[in-house]
């Protein structure tokens, strides 16, 4: 009697188990969501489609610029491409990201080296500080370029509404007041 219940209880668990089962990737910070939180740039989708996206929406180009997004292309190691936001520009040739999912599954690093070691210094061949490794990698990674986010809007002058109101003596007073 005790070892039927327990395989009955055993099997349950194993159903309700498949039932509510959580994907692997649930709850785990993406490189994409957390660019666009940062950096402003309204884009969305896989990071290998950031480039295209920007194209008639936001200026790119091949030239750091703080609060940029540096947009990885897709290869074999990074099938959706990578997405990064400049916090700080040291050099020509060097930068600090700001960026999500690269070192570690969901984390978050901040002041991260990457270095352009493009042949032709347009960021199109970039190293990127890994921290398993405690330096930049085992390979370089390919680039589109930057993503720079729109100037913000000057906020518009306030609308100022002013009301006047009459003094009416009388029972009708509420009614005609306004």
């Amino acid at each position: 009697m005790v070892s039927g219940f327990r395989a009955l209880v055993a099997a349950w668990t194993l159903v309700l188990g498949a039932l509510i089962a959580t994907p692997a990737t649930a709850g785990v910070l993406q490189c994409a969501p957390y660019a666009r939180q940062i950096s402003g740039i309204s884009l969305y989708g896989n990071a290998n489609t950031w480039w295209s996206q920007a194209e008639g929406r936001y200026e790119r180009g091949s030239q750091p610029r703080a609060g940029a997004v540096l947009a990885f292309a897709a290869s074999r190691s990074m099938p959706v491409g990578h997405v990064a936001m400049v916090s700080r520009v040291v050099s020509d040739r060097e930068v600090l990201l700001t960026h999500a999912n690269w070192s570690y599954r969901g984390g978050i690093e901040r002041d991260v080296r990457a270095i352009d070691v493009s042949p032709n210094n347009d960021w199109t061949d970039v190293r990127v500080w890994y921290g398993p490794t405690g330096g930049l990698g085992l390979r370089s990674n390919p680039a589109k370029g930057f993503i720079y986010p729109n100037e913000a809007p000057a906020p518009a002058p306030a609308k100022v509404q002013i009301a006047m109101a009459s003094t009416i003596a009388g029972a009708d007073a509420g009614r005609d007041a306004f």
